[in-house]
């Protein structure tokens, strides 16, 4: 096979049509450049130079054919030495993300991306949304690299994840409901509501809120109608089929027909995470996860 080495004396030589010249170029012995090519011309069973005591290096046909393939060689080898070093560091590559709904209801999605574009303008990115026991799923059997995610109490082994955003639950109400009379909510006054979850199968998550806060209102909830994303549940809310705990930041989906409530003594918290595995996570995946800790 050939060397890059022998690459590079040939078209040394070929560019300054002297061996003495090209030797220097290179910080070399002029005998080991003559070895080199000797080696190709040897190996080919053709010469590629002329050589003359007084007349410069010429070109045979067969040097000018093997330098235009030289020289396309050395730049494609330089090219993946460049490749490699980028992706070495996290600058090229491809990274498969995922996100629940709320990532971009906050804004935390665009912010995300738009950091690591400014620092990864090189790396391709693939953002599909999923609900986090799929996300969760994904990660475990390596069909993406990142999962933004709601956290859960326990994980699949392998997983790593860490918070990157906290905000306050609300209670998003029809507009005319009696409770938006009030500008500020107790728990116990949302005694016999009808709720309405963006959640379908888990006990974890919203569900799990709404657990706590019959619990903090002295009641117990007797309706509630599972959904699959916010956008439903809202539209249901302002359709006056029931009401919706959740985020703050629901509130920028901007749908009619809506009036959004606190309860005073209800104080739980919801957070986004970010997961990967803890193992084998590419430089572009690392940077990616660094880009979603960044304060905004």
């Amino acid at each position: 096979m050939l060397e890059a080495r022998q690459l590079r004396y040939f078209v040394a030589v070929a560019e300054h049509r002297h061996f003495g010249r090209a030797a220097d170029s290179l910080n070399v012995v002029q005998s080991a450049v003559s070895a080199q090519i000797s080696q190709l011309e040897d190996r080919f069973g053709v010469r590629l130079l002329t050589r003359g005591k007084r007349a410069a290096v010429g070109l045979t046909e067969a040097g000018r054919l093997f330098l235009t393939e030289a020289k396309a060689a050395l730049q494609s080898l330089e090219r993946a030495e460049q490749i490699g070093r980028l992706a070495g560091r996290g600058e090229v590559g491809r990274v498969e993300i995922a996100y629940v709904a709320s990532v971009a209801m906050t804004g935390s999605l665009a912010r995300i991306l738009r950091q690591f574009r400014l620092s990864h303008p090189l790396v391709e990115l693939r953002v599909t949304p999923m609900d986090t026991p799929s996300q969760l799923a994904a990660l475990a059997q390596g069909r993406i690299d990142v999962g933004l995610i709601r956290p859960r109490l326990d994980y699949p082994a392998g997983l790593v994840t860490q918070v990157f955003h906290e905000e306050r639950l609300s209670i998003a109400l029809a507009t005319g409901h009696p409770l938006t009379a009030h500008a500020q909510l107790t728990a116990a006054a949302l005694e016999g509501q009808a709720f309405i979850i963006p959640q379908f199968a888990e006990d974890e998550g919203f569900a799990g809120h709404l657990l706590h806060l019959a619990q903090v209102g002295g009641f117990e909830t007797h309706t509630v109608h599972r959904v699959g994303d916010f956008i439903t549940a809202l539209s249901m809310a302002a359709g006056g089929y029931g009401v919706v705990l959740g985020p703050a930041s629901m509130e920028r989906f901007a749908i009619g027909g809506l009036v959004f409530r606190e309860a005073s003594d209800f104080t739980d918290r919801v957070q986004l995470a970010a997961a990967w595995r803890s193992d084998g996570a590419s430089p572009s995946t690392r940077a990616f996860v660094e880009a979603a800790m960044r304060e905004p």
